[in-house]
């Protein structure tokens, strides 16, 4: 027998976090944005599964920061796999930015595997002076085969089995300096 999976009502759920951030965004802000979320989802900071973003953020040292400090991978898809995703809050302002509608909602789906939701939509920063530098969104696995990390994400050797691959998602791709 099975245990049954996790849901949003559940603490141990795994719970993907999408992230968009400006250039050289404060790394307490975007950490801050992400406890703000993972509190009014009530998930613990120990339910993060993994973080996700476009690529072009790759090397945004508050995105890469965020992700150490939570002990998990930033996980990275083409603007085109994240444009092709449904979301809620779309905006021009980051099709503009970096070519794709939605950063961290779409981040969050994609990451999180088929039939995902969010349980937090995207939220924007609050500085305590100046514009919002990130955005976040948390989404939950659904019912589908469960969450696959991107296509070259280090696997400690092993390649994921057939089934936690996600056929359709587009290729994702970690950073060069991430490769081995």
């Amino acid at each position: 027998m099975t245990a049954p999976r996790p849901t949003a009502e559940s603490p141990s759920a795994p719970v993907f976090v999408g992230v968009g951030a400006s250039r050289d965004a404060p790394v307490d802000e975007v950490l801050a944005l992400i406890a703000d979320c993972l509190a009014e989802a009530g998930h613990a900071p120990a339910a993060v599964a993994a973080l996700a973003t476009v690529d072009v953020k790759a090397d945004e040292p508050a995105l890469r920061e965020a992700a150490e400090r939570f002990g998990v991978e930033l996980w990275t898809y083409p603007a085109a796999a994240l444009a092709a995703v449904a979301v809620p809050h779309p905006t021009r302002a980051a099709l503009a930015a970096v070519g794709t509608p939605s950063v961290a909602e779409a981040a969050a789906l994609l990451a999180a595997g088929p039939g995902a939701w969010l349980v937090v939509d995207k939220r924007k920063s609050a500085p305590p002076c100046g514009p919002p530098a990130a955005t976040c969104a948390l989404a939950l696995p659904g019912p589908g085969p469960g969450p696959a990390p991107p296509a070259d994400a280090p696997t400690g050797g092993r390649k994921p089995p057939p089934a936690a691959r996600r056929p359709g998602a587009g290729p994702a791709r970690r950073h060069p300096s991430d490769q081995r």
